[in-house]
């Protein structure tokens, strides 16, 4: 069973953004359960957090199907200690804000290293920040999403999640979230089914299926191995269709939030109702 949808709003209310996925058909979805531009929110309360659950049941989405996104600030890797700590205590945050929400996953961006630390040190940073709040929080894994390698941002290469995942104590509580524009700019090549299976055969066997939690189904403005971070609409980047056809009809991307982040909102409802077609295409 596919679970797919997109990266819907919450303005107004996170119960809304239950309503926009909804509204769309999606069979999963994501979100912010706060700003994601301010370190800061107001805590949840317990009318938000019954809302949103109550939308949920309302609307049939389980946390299987949910995946939320944590702020951009965070950076779990920063080479300053103080700013090292103050990521840490915002990602503890979000993580927290989660578990009240009865939600399972929080999928976050590694971190940079800011060309003032190894490479190396960087990821065992990440790892070190991973441990100290999944042994404050219980219930939600922390999934982690390979990026396109811009400026000094780590998880480009498949290599740095097995890293961070063999840094992690609690195996059971980590995950990947793979982001096929961030993939393709980062070197992975997905221009055709059997490139697109090639790609996946090289995750599998440096991280492995066992650790995808979710994906992020998006087409790129930008060019192979660019290290460029720039989405399109399905079909209409430099990827085109095949890749996400495949990825509809493996198996081993079933019961995971397969989620657009594509620059068109109008089109979320087609781009959707076009994914889940594909499942049928023989």
């Amino acid at each position: 069973m596919k679970y797919v949808g997109a990266h819907v709003s919450a303005a107004g209310g996170l119960a809304n953004a239950v309503v926009r996925a909804a509204e769309i058909e999606a069979t999963a979805f994501a979100l912010f359960t706060k700003n994601q531009r301010q370190w800061r929110a107001a805590p949840l309360n317990d009318a938000n957090i019954a809302d949103f659950k109550a939308a949920c049941e309302k609307y049939h989405y389980s946390p299987a199907q949910i995946l939320p996104h944590d702020s951009y600030l965070i950076n779990l890797g920063h080479p300053v200690a103080e700013a090292l700590e103050k990521s840490r205590e915002a990602f503890l945050n979000e993580m927290t804000r989660c578990q009240q929400l009865g939600l399972t996953l929080l999928n976050f961006h590694p971190g940079s290293h800011l060309q003032q630390i190894p490479e190396e040190e960087c990821l065992a940073r990440i790892a070190e920040s991973i441990n100290i709040v999944l042994e404050k929080t219980q219930g939600v894994t922390a999934v982690i999403e390979n990026t396109a390698g811009q400026g000094s941002n780590l998880g480009f290469r498949f290599e740095h999640l097995a890293a961070i995942i063999d840094g992690v104590e609690d195996k059971s509580r980590v995950g990947v979230c793979i982001d096929t524009c961030h993939a393709f700019a980062a070197g992975y090549d997905l221009r055709s089914a059997e490139a697109t299976a090639k790609t996946f055969a090289e995750f599998e066997r440096i991280v492995g299926f066992t650790y995808l939690r979710g994906m992020h189904l998006n087409d790129a403005k930008s060019q192979f191995a660019s290290r460029v971070d720039r989405h399109h609409s399905l079909g209409e980047g430099n990827i085109g269709h095949d890749a996400f056809r495949w990825i509809m009809q493996d198996e081993r991307f079933d019961g995971i939030p397969l989620i657009l982040e594509t620059v068109n909102p109008d089109i979320w409802a087609q781009e959707i109702a076009w994914l889940k077609a594909q499942q049928k295409v023989g």
